[in-house]
């Protein structure tokens, strides 16, 4: 554990100082694939489902082709929350690797809102120790999604 003295520099290696500033990066991301399945009854409301989704990131994040799993509650005629984890592989800002995505969001009819964050320890590469989070707001209709994302690495 190291202490601060005003009048003492810290011994540090050049080029080692931890980095505590954010980056904003973002892009937009279209899917690839949706194959839902029902939970429990299919019937009535509410109701539970399980999605597999694959999505194609272009722009800060580069990731063509993810895997995503979301567990997903319809309260109504296509409205609810949903959950999940997103593995992408590629890069971001030109740093390649993997990470994790969490992710918790709401849709309705007009489209779905997004907010996620970076799964602490899951990056890999020159993405390890990323950490950070974000959003995204699809309007339906939309074919591609555009993103936002926050982040530090270190």
């Amino acid at each position: 554990m190291s202490t601060f003295t005003p009048d003492r520099t810290p011994d540090r290696t050049p080029g080692t100082e931890p980095s505590t500033a954010s980056v904003e990066t973002s892009g937009h991301f279209t899917y690839a694939g949706w194959e839902e399945l029902p939970v429990g009854s299919p019937d009535g409301s509410p109701r539970l489902a399980r999605a597999l989704v694959t999505n194609s990131f272009a722009g800060g994040v580069e990731a063509a082709a993810t895997s995503c799993a979301y567990t997903i509650v319809y309260t109504g005629e296509n409205v609810g929350t949903y959950t999940g984890m997103e593995l992408l592989s590629g890069s971001v800002d030109g740093r390649t690797g993997s990470f994790v995505l969490e992710e918790s969001g709401t849709f309705d009819p007009g489209g779905t809102t997004c907010r996620f964050a970076v799964v602490p320890g899951s990056g890999t590469g020159d993405l390890a120790g990323l950490s950070g989070s974000g959003g995204f707001t699809h309007r339906s209709g939309e074919a591609s999604v555009a993103y936002a994302l926050s982040y530090r690495l270190g």
